[in-house]
């Protein structure tokens, strides 16, 4: 088989420097403990099962780099999946762009994914990466919306605020990660961003702002994003159903 007839190579940034203040007081967020295990390393375990994934790049907080790397190094990965840890920069967008910097030639397709999204299931992965390698230049799982959204008028906290519209729900989307897009597109996304000084916290969106398509496949219901307190709650119920049925 000639190098030529290979599928692309695939890395997954996770950037995990983040505080999650809205989980309370305690270590950083990817960090807090799921069934015993720290959050970041169930992401790491969700990029490294896809067998299309052959790095991950992990971007720490920081002042714990060292403490991340010795975490991670608990963790045998398969054989196929390298492991490289960063530290990160102080806003998401900084710290996926030193993610992207350390990734070397030959990967074509990358994943960003939240680490606070814990246990996205590999066919979710998996979808992801196949529609890059279709031709897609950006992807993400999404799950249509089961509650009608009002738009406002934003008011200080507790504070009523006035309905502006109804927009349709057939039309609205809630989006996860893992995000997918080939290298070059997400590159240029995250260097016209740094020239623009805008800031941004979804790469999709990004993407979107240089007028390049970006397609939805379906998400799943696992892939939910754990930032409040009652979430973590629910992924220990989600883990807990994991070991009865198939002894995750």
């Amino acid at each position: 088989m000639t190098d030529e007839s290979l599928p692309p190579r695939t890395a997954a940034v996770i950037p995990a420097a983040g505080r999650g203040v809205r989980l309370g007081p305690g270590a950083p967020k990817a960090l807090r403990t799921l069934n015993g295990t720290p959050m970041l390393l169930h992401a790491v375990r969700a990029m490294a099962a896809s067998r299309a994934v052959s790095l991950v790049v992990v971007v720490a907080p920081p002042d714990d780099t060292q403490g991340v790397k010795n975490l991670l190094t608990e963790f045998a990965p398969p054989e196929r999946t390298d492991i490289v840890v960063v530290p990160g920069g102080e806003s998401r967008q900084e710290s996926v762009r030193l993610g992207l910097d350390a990734l070397p030639d030959g990967i074509e397709v990358v994943l960003v994914h939240d680490a606070a999204r814990p246990l996205v299931p590999v066919d979710t992965v998996d979808s992801v990466i196949e529609a890059v390698r279709d031709g897609a230049p950006a992807v993400v799982p999404a799950l249509p919306l089961a509650d009608t959204v009002k738009e406002v008028e934003p008011r200080e906290k507790g504070e009523p605020e006035r309905v502006l519209a109804t927009p349709e729900r057939s039309r609205l989307r809630a989006v996860q990660t893992p995000q997918g897009f080939q290298r070059a597109t997400l590159v240029r996304a995250h260097h016209t961003e740094e020239a623009r000084g805008d800031g941004a916290t979804d790469c999709a969106g990004m993407v979107e702002r240089l007028g390049v398509p970006v397609v939805v496949v379906p998400g799943h219901e696992e892939a939910f994003k754990v930032t409040r307190p009652l979430d973590l709650v629910l992924a220990e119920a989600v883990l807990a159903r994991r070991r009865a049925n198939d002894g995750f």
